[in-house]
């Protein structure tokens, strides 16, 4: 094993439940629609287009995607004045650096919005290499972010590791041919996740070092 690569929103940091939880708030103050779990946690992972149909499909036509999400940021920002790290990221981060891997993150999200939270939580010089979704024409579930990240590593898919919670973002990763560790948050938590190498309910539950060896007994790692 010579890498390991990070999604961001709702892995990092659980961005996910706060923009559900704002969304709910909203679409109940602005149309009294009760937006479903089960629904929405399939949008995770990707871009707008994605959640912006399903708002269409629960909604209809009509309903201004864009002012929804406007409404919705204001009340995400109130809800996420501190960020924080999800349990047993940091610890990871810091194991990965002590076994000399490389670390990098592949996100959905902006350049901008990932640096900003890495730069807050002070984590940004963990990872050598950062993509996001101006780095590629197309997101997750497209593997092209894991397929870059991997060239821009130098390393082969059977050398990396991928941390996911997501279902869009685990259809990314094994389309790229990479192994991938299900850390669900509680959006996601109840999808049903599929063809994955490995899920744990949070990095704090054990250690890389740990999960690695139990994916090698499993023979997942070459």
């Amino acid at each position: 094993m010579k890498g390991v690569i990070f999604d961001f929103d709702g892995l990092i940091v659980d961005t996910e439940t706060t923009w559900y939880e704002a969304f709910k708030e909203i679409f109940w103050e602005s149309h009294e629609i009760d937006l479903e779990l089960v629904g929405y946690s399939e949008c995770i992972g990707t871009g707008n287009d994605v959640l912006y149909r399903y708002f269409r499909e629960i909604a209809g036509n009509s309903v201004n995607c864009e002012l929804l999400e406007d409404l919705a940021a204001i009340r995400y920002e109130d809800m996420m004045k501190t960020p924080v790290l999800r349990e047993g990221v940091k610890e990871y981060l810091d194991e990965a650096k002590q076994k000399k891997l490389k670390i990098a993150l592949a996100s959905s999200s902006s350049k901008e919005w990932v640096h900003n939270y890495l730069g807050q939580l002070n984590i940004i010089d963990y990872f050598e290499i950062i993509n996001t979704k101006d780095d590629v024409s197309k997101i997750k579930p497209d593997p092209e972010l894991y397929s870059k990240t991997l060239m821009d590593l130098g390393l082969s898919p059977k050398e990396t590791i991928v941390f996911e919670d997501s279902l869009n973002g685990l259809s990314a990763a094994k389309q790229a041919g990479i192994r991938c560790v299900i850390v669900p948050n509680n959006v996601t938590r109840n999808l049903k996740f599929e063809n994955f190498d490995d899920r744990i309910d949070s990095m704090g539950e054990i250690t890389l070092s740990e999960l690695l060896q139990r994916i090698e007994r499993k023979g997942a790692v070459t």
